[in-house]
């Protein structure tokens, strides 16, 4: 069994894969949604896409669909309580996005105007 360089890279490739986190985050600020709500809140994303990381999420734990047997039938997504476990882990990431971007930008800004 080889050892990964990084320990935490599975969780990384978990949580960071595209549209995990934009869907955790807006179940975690939207609460409860259904599919259409949840769409209308990330435009970007196909609903074939949604369907697929929704599925994946349920699979890993980090989102709950509930079905409910009416006419027609509804179903709604949450994220789990394994999920919020992680919103402190949003948290920070979202500080330290808010600290330090803009450093970010110009240090990508300096390095075009040599490399360019």
């Amino acid at each position: 069994m080889t050892e990964d360089a990084c320990p935490i890279s599975p969780v990384v490739d978990l949580l960071f894969s595209r549209w995990t986190t934009p869907i955790i985050w807006v179940l975690e600020h939207h609460g409860r949604l259904r599919f259409n709500e949840l769409h209308r809140l990330l435009p970007s994303i196909t609903p074939k896409v949604l369907t697929q990381r929704l599925r994946q999420l349920e699979r890993d734990g980090l989102v709950v669909r509930t079905y409910h047997a009416e006419i027609p039938p509804r179903v709604e997504y949450e994220i789990s309580d394994l999920s919020r476990t992680l919103v402190p882990v949003f948290r920070t990431l979202h500080g330290w996005s808010e600290e330090h971007l803009a450093e970010v930008a110009a240090a990508r800004e300096a390095y075009d105007a040599v490399a360019g």
